[in-house]
């Protein structure tokens, strides 16, 4: 897995790519709580995401569950075929905000 963080329009963006397992995730959740902790509202972008475990989708809970505390914005943007499986098969797409793109996102 890599991440790569930008900030556009007051939303830190974390894109990650690759395979995102219990070997990886916790960087991923680290990010994610980082960007949320600076008061930042948080867009993830799951593009490039081949693979996602349970470990992963429960480091995207925490993130919304720590901005919905803080009343700050959190989604998913571009979510792959492969991570749009498992977020359907735990059902998270009824509780994410999913967006089709970033710019959809900040405009939203």
């Amino acid at each position: 897995m890599e991440f790569k963080t930008t900030i556009i329009d007051g939303y830190s963006v974390v894109a990650l790519s690759g395979e995102i397992d219990l070997y990886c995730s916790a960087d991923a959740r680290r990010e994610i709580l980082n960007q949320l902790t600076e008061n930042k509202s948080v867009l993830v972008d799951l593009s490039e995401v081949s693979y996602i475990d349970s470990s992963a989708v429960a480091s995207l809970v925490e993130g919304y569950q720590m901005a919905g505390k803080n009343n700050l914005k959190f989604g998913l943007v571009s979510v792959s075929n492969e991570a749009m499986q498992v977020l359907k098969l735990a059902r998270l797409d009824k509780v994410f905000i999913i967006h089709d793109s970033i710019e959809l996102a900040i405009k939203g």
